[in-house]
């Protein structure tokens, strides 16, 4: 029989939002490519072949950019299909030193104090407990760690803020929210993370692509669109919305670590 509406937790919902597309997020090049990968490098490359979590590795992009410097880079993610992936991707790439571990956020199967490095890009927004996901993080991490934590920013100002929040979950059922750098600041901290740094990027979304990535239903993308053309100018022109309803949003890159007590 079929589940009644309803009936499905978050964790099934986001297996079946992202388990179906993972092949289709190895090829994204929002996903595959950008700006603060070179930050990243450079940051890990600094350190003495540290050992690596990405904590919601997606299709493994963050390892792949990471391997050659690390020791380890283990890939970790809430759905089996998404780390198929990345172990075949790794593989082909002569990646040996990835390896996956499936899991929660909020509950990571891995011993304190046991990573030089935690990265998460562009999965925050869909954990349920993004405080208690921080905190693991922060268990997990050496004294003197690394974390770097990417991700699509909101707005502080609330009219922009419930825009992004709605076109992302029509977009996907799986989108929990997307948090403003102050929100950001604040949840690492009450972690017991130190920021060290943080900026913000631009970051175009192709409408069509971004759409088909997700395999988002019509019904559910003609209310996207009408929403855009129904917002006001400030809206539209906040997140330069084009003609195709491509649009830009803000991007977060925020450092910290874990202090030595």
């Amino acid at each position: 029989m079929p589940e009644a509406p309803g009936s499905t937790d978050h964790g099934a919902v986001v297996e079946r939002q992202f388990g179906a597309q993972a092949a289709a997020y190895l090829s994204s090049s929002v996903h595959a490519q950008g700006q603060e990968f070179i930050q990243l490098r450079e940051r890990v490359g600094e350190l003495d072949a540290p050992r690596v979590l990405d904590l919601g590795c997606g299709a493994g992009h963050v390892g792949f950019q990471l391997a050659e410097l690390a020791s380890e880079v283990v890939a970790y993610d809430l759905s089996p299909r998404m780390l198929a992936v990345v172990s075949e991707a790794a593989g082909e790439r002569g990646f040996g030193n990835i390896r996956t571990a499936q899991g929660v956020a909020e509950a990571l199967p891995f011993a304190a104090v046991s990573f030089d490095v935690v990265c998460s890009r562009f999965s925050a927004h869909h954990w349920r407990d993004v405080g208690l996901a921080l905190r693991e993080a922060r268990r997990v991490l050496k004294p003197g760690g690394l974390a770097v934590f990417i991700d699509v920013a909101a707005s502080e100002q609330p009219l922009f803020d419930s825009f992004l929040q709605t076109v992302e979950m029509l977009r996907d059922t799986s989108h929990v929210r997307d948090y403003a750098p102050s929100e950001w600041a604040k949840m690492v901290g009450e972690a017991g993370l130190v920021v060290t740094a943080s900026s913000r990027q631009r970051l175009r979304l192709d409408f069509e692509t971004w759409i088909a990535r997700m395999r988002t239903p019509d019904v559910m993308r003609d209310a996207i669109r009408h929403l855009q053309s129904q917002v006001g100018r400030e809206v539209r022109d906040a997140f330069e919305i084009g003609e195709d309803g491509s649009f830009t949003t803000d991007m977060l890159v925020l450092w910290a670590t874990k202090e030595h007590v």
